[in-house]
């Protein structure tokens, strides 16, 4: 089979892509690439990719293509943007293509086998904590893009019901397929916590929240929950709260809330965490706290169970899919609820050693490699 990726995501993703999805793309056309030298492939870039990071997936098997025109698209009249891309598709005569996101729209008039991988559908459960403007084009993409494909790749059993749902699609055309996890997050960490609490401003026990700085992350309650934790049991915790992501849509308030309820000095806000960083930063949380409104996956809260820390999370969506019985569920609207589960865990460590164990446990069904196999296999069913 001749297979396309667009993997615009990988390396130079736009301003407005997930950070979660060059994530997947990347992890997954490595692992493809490391299983199957059978199939050829074409990797689609955007063209300001630079030629040494591309090299890394040079293969045999495997074509590296770039798109010509990204930066210009904007200036572009629509027809002219749709007829290149066409072209740039059409000269590869592939036997099925894989759009990594809906929101990497294909030109309508292209006629070829189509995969897309759906993550959630958050703009239509919580529409309420979007933008409208960009939620009426998210949604306007979603369903171009589930016209388009032949096929689609639900990140978890949750996101496959809301694509049947919301959008119509098949069930019987839906593959679910998990994401995988880096195994580095398993491995012992050799970054002691004396070392990523100086860097971070961190002086003793801490409660970590990793992710994107906007509402359906919940962010508002956890600061709320975490005041009334630090309030009702004043004295007994000097717990802080460490706030680790980029910053998303109204982030501003956030940090004018901590400050308002008189927690600023107990919350450090420590900005986009990555690399060598993460897995320290997971590895010596007392416990991980990821109340959210919505997940389509839940990408974070795996990642913190392979490290062998506590989980404090959400029952909606995805995440119990996912988290299983190696959490502590709260309901993310009760914010008194969120700070009595913080001192349940703050407090218990038979509790969190036992979440321990259960979390390594559950971390162990997702793999890389296990998407990268059944990934494969949806492309040679479509």
């Amino acid at each position: 089979m001749r297979i396309g990726i667009d993997a615009r995501a990988i390396l130079n993703p736009e301003k407005s892509a997930p950070s979660g999805v060059a994530h997947y793309v990347w992890h997954l056309v490595k692992n493809i690439l490391e299983i199957d030298s059978e199939n050829q492939y074409v990797l689609f870039f955007d063209f300001k990719v630079r030629d040494k990071d591309v090299k890394k997936f040079a293969r045999p098997n495997v074509k590296i293509k770039f798109f010509p025109f990204s930066d210009y698209k904007k200036y572009m009249p629509g027809a002219y943007s749709e007829i290149l891309g066409l072209a740039t598709y059409a000269r590869e005569k592939l036997d099925v293509l894989h759009v990594t996101s809906p929101l990497y729209r294909v030109p309508a008039t292209y006629r070829g086998k189509i995969i897309t991988t759906f993550y959630d559908f958050a703009p239509y459960r919580v529409s309420e904590l979007f933008p409208k403007i960009s939620t009426a084009r998210i949604k306007a993409l979603y369903k171009f893009m589930a016209k388009k494909s032949d096929r689609i790749i639900a990140v978890s059993e949750s996101t496959k019901k809301d694509a049947k749902e919301i959008l119509g699609f098949p069930e019987k055309n839906i593959s679910v397929v998990y994401n995988g996890i880096d195994k580095r997050f398993f491995e012992a960490c050799s970054i002691p916590a004396e070392k990523i609490r100086k860097d971070y401003g961190i002086s003793g026990k801490y409660i970590l929240f990793l992710g994107t700085l906007e509402p359906r992350k919940n962010l508002t309650r956890v600061l709320e929950g975490f005041s009334r934790f630090k309030n009702s049991f004043r004295g007994q915790f000097d717990h802080q709260l460490v706030v680790a992501g980029k910053r998303g849509w109204l982030f501003k308030e956030y940090f004018q809330q901590a400050e308002d309820l008189g927690i600023n000095n107990d919350v450090i806000f420590t900005g986009y965490v990555g690399g060598d960083d993460l897995k320290p930063l997971y590895s010596h949380a007392e416990f991980f706290v990821m109340p959210s409104l919505y997940e389509g996956f839940g990408q974070t809260i795996v990642e913190a169970m392979a490290c062998g820390t506590p989980c404090l999370v959400s029952r909606v969506a995805s995440i119990p899919e996912i988290a299983g019985d190696a959490a502590l569920y709260v309901n993310p609207h009760d914010t008194e609820g969120i700070g009595n589960a913080m001192e349940k865990l703050a407090g218990d460590k038979n509790l969190r050693d036992e979440l321990v164990k259960k979390g390594k446990e559950q971390a162990k069904k997702f793999s890389w490699e296990k998407c990268a196999r059944e990934t494969l296999e949806v492309y040679e069913n479509v």
